[in-house]
């Protein structure tokens, strides 16, 4: 028995995960498996170090590599297109269609730039699935938590991380870590785990372990908890409890989780009292202090949707929205509406020659990004 699964027997016979992932665990993925990563570098061939790598690209190549930019995956030519022309860092598959997923399409995408290209869907399970015409659906993160135990979830993890993986995907928006007892069909609902933070990090890990054996980094979200939020984010700004009350229900599972390793953190458009200040945590540098600092996270901060959300479009336009949350902490910013890449650039360069985004600061979340994708070595 693997690692792993040791470690989700005792989840399943004690009941309690602290310290099968404690800040001191330096749990690795099971042996025999390769982290997405590695498994990028394997792909491309041994790596420089990352102060190397991150000096020899001219600024708003660097810039580039902190978007994520929505696509329409029905076009591959034109994905092909963004990436060569623009050499962003990632790109976002949402909706339905499979073109892209097909007949090693992404490969295409991978072949036009030296630098890997992080491929992100969101693939939870239930209502948020990307590839069930193709591979068969998931069960939502709230059914899985009622009729299956988190060692037949992580297998669930790993298989459907390597059906992402074989078909290019590398990023997987998943698993959610809110704590919520909403109606099945709420802004999170059914999305969620359950109402018992234990619950949501034994099942959030399990499902995250099998993503990482596969291939594929889990993105833990919505940091710092969108469970208890009032409000849905696509409309306004949702506010959530206090932080103090966060702390002992909504954030336990980030707690729990701290040492888990390779995975990434979304954070949501949040408005949390006596953290943000009114602000969407997206946009926040206590947001992002608070998960640095306190939770101890190290794998790239990637922000919800910033172009297709009322909770950011309603008071800032993509270009600003994008500067202000890599200002406060974030090291990709995401937009699925696809589009404006030049706009977003173009702000972005103005920003650091400007002084406005600091260098070192761009620096930073570029290593981030790059080691999380294999394309360089700490």
């Amino acid at each position: 028995m693997t690692r792993t699964r040791t470690v989700l027997a005792a989840v399943v016979v004690g009941g309690f995960l602290a310290a099968a992932v404690s800040h001191n665990s330096g749990e690795t993925p099971s042996s025999g498996t390769a982290s997405p990563a590695a498994a990028e570098g394997a792909r491309r061939g041994p790596v420089a170090p990352c102060g190397a790598v991150v000096s020899g690209l001219p600024l708003r190549r660097q810039l580039a590599q902190l978007t994520v930019v929505g696509v329409d995956a029905s076009d591959v030519t034109a994905v092909v297109g963004l990436v060569r022309s623009e050499q962003v860092g990632g790109i976002f598959l949402g909706g339905n269609a499979t073109p892209l997923l097909r007949d090693g399409a992404l490969s295409r995408v991978q072949a036009v730039t030296d630098l890997p290209v992080s491929v992100a869907v969101d693939d939870e399970g239930g209502r948020v699935q990307r590839i069930d015409a193709l591979d068969g659906e998931l069960p939502s993160a709230r059914n899985a938590a009622a009729t299956m135990t988190p060692l037949q979830v992580h297998d669930l993890g790993l298989q459907r991380a390597q059906a992402l993986r074989a078909r290019g995907v590398t990023v997987d928006y998943a698993p959610v870590l809110d704590v919520s007892d909403q109606p099945a069909q709420a802004v999170i609902g059914d999305r969620s785990y359950g109402p018992d933070p234990e619950s949501v990090t034994a099942y959030a890990y399990a499902f995250a372990s099998g993503l990482r054996e596969g291939g594929v980094m889990p993105v833990f979200k919505h940091f710092p908890g969108h469970g208890h939020a009032r409000g849905d984010s696509h409309r306004v700004l949702p506010q959530t409890p206090p932080l103090g009350r966060l702390s002992t229900s909504d954030l336990l599972p980030y707690e729990r989780l701290a040492g888990f390793g390779a995975a990434g953190v979304m954070v949501g458009h949040l408005a949390v009292p006596g953290l943000t200040a009114g602000e969407p945590a997206s946009l926040s540098p206590a947001a992002y202090r608070l998960l640095r600092d306190t939770y101890r996270f190290d794998g790239p901060a990637v922000t919800d949707d910033l172009g297709a959300m009322r909770a950011i479009t309603a008071a800032h336009p993509l270009p600003e929205a994008a500067l202000l949350a890599l200002r406060a902490g974030a090291d990709q910013v995401l937009w699925s509406s696809g589009g404006h890449v030049t706009e977003v650039l173009d702000r972005l360069v103005a920003a650091v020659t400007s002084g406005r985004l600091g260098a070192e600061r761009v620096r930073e979340a570029v290593h981030r990004v790059l080691v999380a994708k294999g394309a360089c070595r700490n």
